[in-house]
């Protein structure tokens, strides 16, 4: 197995990682479960739209990451190449429910609140609880790609660690990192984004970025690796040319 075929997806994977964090850190942050304070928090915020389309932009090279996984593995049949390909599945279907989740949240939630902030003040209840039902909405979109994306993780991870195509430990990591989704999907369904939900979102992410480190490191040490022992190699073949000349 030429393990320099997981480069790319460990590179795709990295980048859209860090860069879907990174951004992050940009969104305009608060009490996010008090409505009435974060709500006037978002209204404010002028990046709102840039900030949520550069997030779409990151999980999108993330998932492409995962496709990547999948292909570079090469599994075409057997349990696992089925696992594998469910998981590709189950990413594309989590990437197209992060796209709705971005349209509900970067683009549909930003007009309800300054709807509602500008409002008159006879308005402003009806505009704060459709403020609130497009939140809501966001919650349910949220939690449900999730739950997909931790799905493609679990399956992906199970590939991993059935096929032995890498360290079995990578796929226990790819595993757990989609445990610590689902549970995000399901404390967002439930209680929106409380503490609950920090934990989950922290775990999910110091998970996925311990395996990609790993399959990193598989993937470029292996390249140096046969270098270095194909030119281990061809020093003897050359040492027997010269003394036989």
């Amino acid at each position: 197995m030429n393990r320099s075929a997981f480069r790319l997806p460990a590179t795709l994977l990295g980048v859209g990682l860090l860069f879907y964090v990174g951004v992050t850190f940009l969104h305009t942050g608060g009490p996010a479960n008090d409505h009435e304070v974060i709500f006037g928090d978002y209204a404010h915020s002028n990046d709102w739209a840039l900030v949520h389309l550069t997030q779409f932009a990151g999980m999108a090279v993330m998932i492409a990451g995962l496709l990547a996984l999948q292909l570079a593995l090469d599994l075409r049949t057997g349990a696992a190449g089925w696992l594998a390909r469910m998981g590709a599945v189950s990413a594309a279907v989590a990437l197209g429910l992060y796209g709705v989740l971005q349209a509900v949240d970067g683009v549909a939630l930003k007009q309800a609140v300054d709807a509602w902030v500008n409002a008159p003040e006879a308005d402003k209840a009806a505009r704060f609880a459709s403020a609130e039902v497009v939140r809501w909405l966001e919650w349910g979109t949220r939690s449900y790609q999730s739950v997909t994306l931790g799905l493609a993780l679990i399956l992906l991870g199970a590939a991993v660690a059935t096929s032995a195509r890498l360290p079995r430990p990578v796929g226990y990591l790819l595993g757990l990192s989609g445990l610590a989704y689902l549970a995000q999907g399901w404390v967002l369904g439930v209680g929106g984004f409380d503490a609950a939900n920090t934990v989950a979102i922290l775990s999910g992410e110091v998970l996925m970025l311990s395996w990609i480190v790993w399959l990193g490191l598989v993937a470029f040490q292996a390249g140096q690796g046969s270098t270095r022992s194909g030119t281990a190699r061809s020093a003897p073949k050359f040492g027997r040319i010269q003394s036989g000349s």
